[in-house]
Formats: C-alpha cells, structure tokens, sequence
C-alpha cells in the first residue's frame, strides 16, 4: 500500500510551510503499509521552543487553507515536540533534542521516504 495522491499533496503544503518558517530536517515517510489510520508522518525540526511552535502554527493555518481538518493536537503549550493530526498525515514538530531522543526516522526506517520540493513560497519572487 502507498500514500494517497491526496496525502502526497497535503505533505507538501505542509513541508512548504515548515520550510517557510525555517524548519530544519524536513522528511516526510510513508507510514501507509504498517499503520492503517494515515498515510504519511511528516518530521520537522525547529531551533526552540518558539519556533517550533511557529512551524506548527504555520503548517496548521496552510493546511486548514488547503482544505484539512485538523483532528488532534497535542504539545503545543510545551513547545518541545508538538503533533498535528490531519487523519492521511501527522506532523511531527519536534525540539532537535526530542528528534534527536525519539529518533522516529530510525523506528520506522522501513518506510519509504516520500520526496519534498521546498523553497518553492507562493508569492516569492
């Protein structure tokens, strides 16, 4: 099983948006074989705790603009690794230590990596 041409889409508004708010370690995995409830995990690293939440306040206001509801949300107030549920994708917002720690590259490195085109802002010049 592969990730819905839809999912692919909403990674990369989201990966666009983390991008856009200086989101570091972009990588978007296709968690579709092994879990059923979504399509892909997108993991993005912020420099503190304040731009971690910068980078998720902006993936959600993007994604709501393109038409996902968000379902959960959790760690915002904390700022150290914040989930944004979408249903197809999970956004991974994490502090570098809590990349580091948790290290979820490694514990789903079956996973195919779904490719990003970032650098790419509408409106840029």
């Amino acid at each position: 099983m592969t990730a819905s041409d839809r999912a692919i889409s909403l990674t990369q508004v989201a990966a666009r948006a983390a991008d856009a708010k200086q989101g570091d370690d972009i990588v978007a995995l296709d968690v579709s074989g092994p879990l059923p409830l979504t399509d892909v995990f997108l993991l993005v690293t912020g420099r503190n705790e304040r731009n971690v939440q910068s980078i998720a306040g902006e993936v959600e206001d993007r994604m709501i603009e393109a038409g996902a509801k968000p379902l959960r949300r959790e760690g915002r107030a904390e700022g150290r690794w914040i989930l944004l549920d979408f249903g197809d994708v999970v956004v991974h917002v994490f502090h570098e230590e809590e990349r580091l720690f948790y290290s979820l590259e490694r514990l789903w490195k079956d996973c195919p990596v779904v490719p990003l085109t970032l650098g790419e802002h509408p409106g840029d010049a």
